[in-house]
């Protein structure tokens, strides 16, 4: 499945603050700008953390409503909520890009796995090949699709039910309904239409998946995005 081994993203590695001190002898006047660059440094820093976890006060989060969509077209089916991050994006983390997976194997099977809380990914959509789409994570939040931290908190994930050896797998209903799907996020979010915001799941750095695969008509589902981009302004 496009995201199976993405969940290990999430997990930080432990970084070694512990720094000998090689030279004691630092001119004050040296120690005064190091002393203000460090300050402003952290306050830099802390005013960014700050910005990103604006929402956790009590009374500033955006409202929710349980069973709510994003995209008027999709059904809701919950994912387990150890596969995802809660966030309040584009507020918290802008979102530029929207990543396209394929499940190997079928849409039933990837709600199910991305119900496992031992599963440890999901993405925010799942395309089945009549055009049917059902929507497992919000928007505001972080799916774990991408296998990449940086690109999990700034996309959104839309996974595709076949297998990337199968181009009978990808109907026209699944393009036309994802490029509507895509185009919408697009539309939200000021994306460009291009190939540089609208990626396969191969095209992030690190990962080890090959969806969606060679089989994607990328071409096509381009030129269905920016018609469904154009239409819907």
């Amino acid at each position: 499945m496009g995201a199976t081994r993405a969940g290990n993203d999430e997990d930080s590695g432990q970084v070694d603050r512990a720094r000998k001190d090689t030279d004691r002898r630092i001119g004050r006047r040296a120690l005064i700008i190091g002393g203000t660059a460090a300050a402003v440094g952290s306050a830099v820093l802390a005013r960014d953390e700050l910005g990103r976890l604006w929402w956790r006060t009590p009374g500033v989060e955006k409202p929710r409503e349980e069973g709510e969509v994003d995209y008027a077209g999709a059904r809701w089916v919950a994912a387990s909520d150890a596969n995802w991050r809660r966030a309040d994006r584009p507020d918290d983390y802008g979102i530029d890009m929207v990543v396209i997976h394929v499940t190997q194997g079928s849409f039933a099977s990837a709600v199910k796995v991305f119900q496992d809380p031992g599963h440890g990914a999901a993405a925010h959509y799942i395309v089945r090949k009549d055009g049917y789409i059902t929507q497992m994570i919000r928007e505001l939040d972080v799916a774990y699709h991408a296998g990449n931290r940086d690109y999990n908190e700034r996309s959104v994930g839309i996974e595709h039910a076949g297998f990337v050896d199968r181009p009978q797998d990808f109907t026209d209903e699944m393009y036309e309904a994802s490029a509507r799907l895509t185009a919408r996020i697009c539309a939200r979010y000021d994306i460009p239409v291009d190939r540089e915001h609208i990626i396969g799941h191969v095209e992030v750095p690190g990962t080890d998946h090959t969806d969606p695969g060679p089989h994607w008509d990328w071409d096509r589902y381009m030129k269905l995005v920016r018609r469904a981009r154009t239409a819907a302004a």
